[in-house]
């Protein structure tokens, strides 16, 4: 037998390597493209290891050190689940709707800040805030706030819905009543 390389440079081994490395997290499904020094059968090895006029077996090709990854599956289409508040926001806000019964917007903006630093992403709590905004008399907050509710719930009808609806209502000064 005799070596094909000796003595690989760093480029080939860095770059055996990275290939390596590529397909043991998936990304690359041909392990055996670069390897970085093959042993070769050499015609005088090869004749002594078989008898004459037997023939020497098949070599198969190399298994993959990893299972296959099977072809994926016709894709069922998924709806994104509705949004939710967290047990945490969904006590800052029933405190918060306590404090706009009591007609203390103030506090009641602040305490929706509160869920909104826990849930900044959930346009539920963006719609709680320019309600709130829009019982203040603070129309073009409001309608900013259902704007930005409005971009963070997609996927979501009841959310849109709900967020569309604060949108008229502050583009319509406010004059109609807000819903909790």
């Amino acid at each position: 037998m005799r070596k094909a390389c000796l003595y690989p440079s760093f480029a080939s081994v860095a770059l055996w390597a990275s290939v390596r490395l590529l397909a043991a997290v998936g990304l690359l499904a041909a392990v055996a493209l670069l390897p970085a020094c093959t042993v070769l059968p050499s015609p005088e090895t090869s004749a002594a290891r078989w008898p004459p006029g037997s023939a020497a077996p098949r070599e198969s090709a190399p298994q993959p050190p990893y299972p296959a990854v099977p072809a994926p599956g016709p894709l069922a289409p998924s709806r994104p689940a509705p949004f939710a508040l967290g047990p945490a926001s969904s006590a800052l806000v029933a405190q918060a709707h306590a404090q706009t019964s009591a007609q203390d917007y103030a506090l009641a903006a602040a305490t929706i800040e509160r869920a909104l630093r826990i849930e900044p992403g959930n346009p539920l709590l963006w719609i709680e805030l320019g309600r709130i905004r829009l019982r203040e008399g603070n129309t073009a907050q409001a309608e900013g706030l259902g704007r930005k509710a409005l971009a963070l719930a997609t996927g979501d009808p009841a959310a849109q819905s709900s967020a569309q609806r604060l949108i008229a209502q502050s583009q319509r000064g406010g004059t109609a009543l807000v819903r909790p």
